[in-house]
């Protein structure tokens, strides 16, 4: 098919990129689902990392991998505080080895709303450099080929202005927290990524407009059963151009030792459901302040037939702490385990 390396690389563009990733434990990056979801976890530091391997039993894999680094710390005598930290992203999809690379550092104002320390409106802004990429040594063109047999000597003829580009990305979002009940705690929120949308393209005149801005809603809750047993649940609703997602799910946790809260051991079983798309059990263990996470797709798209129902394995590591000193924002806020 002539032409057929200058398709791929324009179709994966437009269908992959147009669309950001989604990982299957979307509540372990609450910043690539809300700038304004930062913060709002029982601790003053929370790093987490994450990593995706997907369509291996279709293509070459998808790999995907983030770092998020949270920081709390109070601003003044009414219980308000900030978290400041970055969301770090590397994705590279198909043969073409087409990456993107993304350094974003964010900034969340929580105001409290309450002397009891449970009650905040957060709003966030988030931003950075985005830089995405190529391998044109891995095109393999018509040119290429004489009576169908391959020939890596004949060189292939240059259809893209470019195997790269950079941009700068903007995004914001709100957030509204409380507590209710015995130590059970719910958000929602909004947000709006890539507020300053532009056409990025590998050539110089497209009709492409990568990245179109989203908008993204959220809701979490987390609700005792008994002294030892607990309920997690997310659900998230992506608008991004004439897409449309819903994603959703929960977790039972069983805490299988008496400790203090900080001392906690707990296992936690799942089930989320991507919409027409992917069925995903999850196992979570959480063990002092480490958290380890594993998940798996069940596709059941219409893929399903050449992916025979394989998806992509997921997993996620996340570490919180606290400072024992009087500025901590345990001594600001109340905040039970998400």
């Amino acid at each position: 098919m002539k032409y057929i390396s200058t398709f791929l690389i324009c179709f994966c563009s437009q269908y992959l990129l147009a669309q950001d990733y989604t990982f299957s434990q979307f509540y372990e990056q609450p910043v690539l689902r809300n700038p304004a979801l930062a913060g709002i976890f029982k601790g003053d530091i929370r790093v987490s990392a994450i990593y995706r391997n997907q369509w291996a039993s279709v293509t070459v894999p998808y790999k995907t991998s983030a770092l998020s680094l949270e920081y709390k710390t109070p601003i003044s005598n009414q219980n308000d505080f900030l978290t400041i930290g970055f969301q770090g992203i590397l994705d590279a999809a198909g043969d073409l080895n087409l990456k993107r690379t993304e350094v974003l550092p964010f900034l969340n104002f929580h105001k409290s709303l309450n002397g009891d320390k449970d009650e905040y409106l957060s709003l966030a802004v988030m931003g950075g450099y985005i830089s995405s990429q190529f391998d044109p040594s891995k095109i393999r063109g018509e040119e290429q080929y004489i009576n169908g047999v391959y020939n890596p000597n004949n060189p292939v003829i240059q259809k893209f202005d470019r195997v790269g580009y950079n941009y700068w990305d903007l995004s914001t979002g709100i957030s509204y927290s409380n507590s209710f009940g015995n130590e059970s705690r719910y958000y929602v929120g909004a947000a709006m990524f890539h507020v300053n949308k532009q056409t990025k393209s590998f050539f110089n005149k497209s009709n492409f407009d990568y990245f179109k801005s989203k908008l993204v809603l959220n809701a979490g809750v987390t609700a005792n059963l008994t002294d030892y047993t607990r309920v997690t649940g997310f659900i998230d609703y992506y608008i991004q151009g004439q897409y449309r997602q819903l994603f959703l799910g929960g977790l039972y946790h069983y805490d299988v030792d008496d400790y203090e809260d900080s001392e906690k051991c707990s296992l936690g079983l799942g089930l989320f459901y991507r919409v027409n798309d992917a069925i995903v059990p999850v196992v979570k263990l959480d063990y002092k302040q480490l958290t380890l996470g594993i998940s798996y797709d069940v596709n059941i798209s219409a893929l399903k037939s050449a992916s025979m129902y394989r998806g992509g394995l997921e997993l996620t590591m996340n570490y919180k702490t606290y400072f024992h000193i009087p500025n901590s924002t345990l001594d600001k806020m109340r905040c039970v385990r998400f």
